[in-house]
């Protein structure tokens, strides 16, 4: 009798024991994605226990959340939540999702750097990929106390923004994204880059503050290093009549000082604002870049062709590229022929 019973204890504790394995498998090791494709869940700060079951809830299958919210409320979770940004793959197992999330091992996003014209814009535009809100990066990039830390101001922060697409956590914070653009910024100005705007006579700045005017003057990058060699000669030029130096003109910044960005033509009116950027009154460069500059802005500055233009006019084909000119006058002629064109078209 004894035999018997040992015989049963032992049959019912392996059919426990087959029960429990098969209860950890359906709950705990099945896929725990419906879908076919990665599906991403963004945890927030303020993001409680609960939120975090409803975020999941259109992304698992119903066994695989009750063991996600099983283990959550066993583990401490709700003590312990990491924002961030979870890639959940098809085939990943309901038990390793709990791991990652509960680790807080994030995916990283791929953000790129857009050639912004203000830091509103690229303050809107960071904030569709961050979980910064556009408010608050806007106030950082406008607030002279937070750009003094990285030896910028408001003005000339937008130059530590080198366009490009870099791997970065979603839930960064500000001075983490700075911290990361800094660092991006010392690798993209390398030893080779310093030393030919150092045989410019040029700071970095300076460099990218003339490639953000070059790419408002033009989309074709086959053209900037012309427009470049033009600029600069403008800008190293010191003579009897320009003792301060010849000032560029150039219409971006006068856009860019009359934050009217639709303008297509630039009249006498409109050089009359009273402001640092407008290079019709002021010699040099304007304090800062008119626009995050694009690399091949920058490279158009640093490796610029060397000729002896000083004056560029828009060609009356429209073709995108420039008439270029050494004298005033021979100006004024490719200056009178593109006006002509664009009164023909009745651009105003």
């Amino acid at each position: 009798m004894k035999r018997l019973n040992a015989k049963t204890y032992l049959y019912a504790a392996g059919c426990c024991f087959v029960l429990v394995i098969g209860l950890c498998f359906y709950f705990l090791l099945t896929d725990f994605s419906r879908s076919n494709e990665t599906a991403y869940v963004y945890i927030d700060d303020d993001d409680n226990q609960d939120s975090v079951f409803l975020k999941l809830q259109p992304i698992a299958r119903p066994q695989a959340l009750s063991g996600f919210t099983t283990m959550a409320r066993h583990t401490g979770y709700a003590d312990n939540i990491h924002s961030g940004r979870y890639a959940i793959e098809p085939g990943t197992s309901t038990l390793k999702v709990f791991r990652m999330m509960k680790n807080g091992v994030q995916a990283p996003i791929h953000l790129t750097i857009p050639e912004a014209r203000t830091t509103e814009r690229l303050a809107a535009l960071l904030s569709k990929k961050l979980m910064l809100d556009s408010a608050e990066i806007a106030s950082a990039l406008t607030d002279s106390t937070f750009c003094a830390k990285y030896g910028l101001d408001s003005t000339t922060v937008i130059s530590l923004f080198i366009p490009n697409t870099y791997d970065i956590y979603w839930n960064t914070s500000i001075e983490g994204f700075m911290n990361r653009m800094v660092k991006e910024h010392d690798a993209f100005w390398n030893a080779d880059r310093k030393a030919k705007a150092d045989r410019m006579g040029m700071t970095t700045l300076q460099i990218q503050t003339m490639a953000s005017i070059i790419d408002e003057e033009t989309a074709n990058n086959a053209e900037k290093p012309m427009i470049a060699g033009m600029y600069y000669n403008r800008w190293k030029m010191r003579n009897a009549e320009y003792p301060e130096g010849m000032p560029l003109q150039a219409d971006p910044t006068i856009k860019f000082a009359l934050k009217d960005f639709s303008l297509r033509r630039i009249y006498h009116k409109h050089l009359a604002i009273n402001s640092p950027y407008n290079t019709y009154r002021n010699a040099g460069l304007p304090p800062g870049p008119i626009k995050i500059a694009s690399v091949a802005g920058i490279d158009a500055v640093l490796n610029h062709v060397e000729h002896n233009y000083l004056y560029m006019c828009a060609k009356e084909d429209f073709s995108g590229t420039h008439n270029f000119a050494e004298t005033y006058k021979e100006h004024q002629k490719n200056a009178a022929a593109y006006a002509h064109a664009l009164n023909n078209r009745g651009v105003k």
